[in-house]
């Protein structure tokens, strides 16, 4: 257990990196928005290939479906949720993407880390590709949603408290995984994996891509496709 949580917590642990370089470097809009396209490839790749296409082979399409839908419905819900919040002048603005990015990496960290915890339970190691991996897709969700946070005034210690809070639960579900390991079928592993599959593409739609074309301009596009090119190059060696 000792160990999920080691590995749990290294793998959650760019989230706060990434806030953290946002203190230490003043981000221009257009750095910003590349960084958020080159996440934006990497994401989509893991969408295709770490997470889709793992809980099929696991569980079949069946399960990796129903976990998409839920995923995705998921994110919605609670996404209208902020945006009324931020309407009514209450934690936030309307359309801040620095809130969506970080619901979008709570509600994809979490069921990816249970995958992980449960794969080391079941003795499948951990891969360093696939650690890298967790971390270029991580890095600049949690850079592009602080450096946004901090352009609309919330403080530091506001917006490392909630990238430490997103990293702590991330790291749990490492040691859940690993706790409910033997009661997880293959098709409870599809539905996780596609729950976060869900998630991430709607965010990736409704916040993530827009912001990143919107700041950085004709360039996203190519920065997108390099960003899928090294996490998919990535997971090739998981």
């Amino acid at each position: 257990m000792l160990a999920a949580l080691g590995w749990g917590s290294l793998a959650a642990s760019s989230l706060v990196l990434g806030a953290l370089l946002s203190f230490g470097h003043t981000w221009s809009s257009r750095q910003v928005g590349g960084v958020l396209a080159f996440g934006a490839g990497a994401l989509i790749s893991a969408v295709s290939f770490e997470l889709w296409e793992e809980g099929s082979a696991i569980g079949g399409l069946g399960w990796t479906g129903l976990g998409l839908g839920l995923g995705a419905l998921t994110y919605f819900a609670c996404d209208s949720v902020l945006e009324r919040t931020a309407r009514k002048g209450v934690g936030g603005a309307e359309g801040d993407t620095g809130t969506a990015l970080a619901l979008g990496a709570f509600l994809d960290g979490i069921p990816e880390q249970l995958v992980l915890g449960i794969g080391l339970a079941g003795g499948a190691g951990i891969s360093v590709g696939l650690l890298v991996a967790i971390f270029v897709s991580n890095l600049p969700e949690a850079i592009g949603s602080a450096s946004d946070m901090l352009d609309r005034g919330d403080s530091r210690a506001r917006v490392l408290g909630l990238w430490v809070g997103v990293a702590i639960a991330c790291a749990l579900a490492t040691v859940l995984g690993y706790l409910i390991a033997d009661a997880a079928s293959g098709g409870l592993r599809a539905t996780v994996n596609g729950f976060a599959a869900g998630a991430l593409l709607v965010m990736l739609i409704d916040s993530m891509i827009p912001a990143a074309s919107r700041d950085a301009g004709r360039p996203a596009g190519l920065l997108t496709v390099v960003g899928f090119a090294v996490a998919a190059m990535l997971s090739s060696l998981s």
